[in-house]
């Protein structure tokens, strides 16, 4: 396993404390005054990023193995840019609400592009073997005569 600078990883720490710290402003006052009145969708947007931010605590402290979390914000920021926000914004659609989501997705992109180190993701994640699909046995003891048990 590469190892990261130390720069990088206040970096990563950062990056965590801004999600964790956005989220808890942004979206844990909704959820702590959510009613069983809350649309479905909604309620479920909101779950899933105070799970987030729970998990981007995590990061503090484990920044590298908590790598995933980051690629996941990437990932689903990236597709809510290309799916919904930019053809609403191509097409002139864009209300106060979805322009004020397509620009913290953006800067959402381009902050997690800037501070994961792909070169550690590339080995660690892409060239790195994958876990084995099952147990490996472990090998029969043998017999003093060399035959196994």
């Amino acid at each position: 396993m590469n190892q990261l600078s130390a720069y990088r990883l206040y970096l990563l720490r950062a990056m965590y404390l801004l999600m964790a710290v956005g989220l808890a402003v942004d979206i844990w006052p909704l959820m702590m005054t959510a009613s069983q009145h809350v649309e479905h969708m909604r309620g479920v947007v909101w779950s899933l990023l105070c799970g987030l931010s729970l998990m981007a605590l995590l990061g503090l402290r484990y920044p590298v193995r908590m790598l995933p979390l980051l690629l996941f914000e990437l990932t689903w920021k990236t597709i809510w840019v290309g799916v919904i926000g930019i053809p609403l914004w191509l097409e002139h659609r864009l209300n106060a609400g979805t322009a004020e989501t397509l620009r913290d997705c953006l800067v959402g992109v381009v902050l997690c592009l800037i501070v994961i180190p792909w070169g550690h993701v590339l080995a660690n994640f892409v060239k790195a073997p994958g876990d084995p699909w099952r147990a490996r046995r472990a090998a029969a003891p043998l017999l003093p005569t060399g035959e196994a048990v």
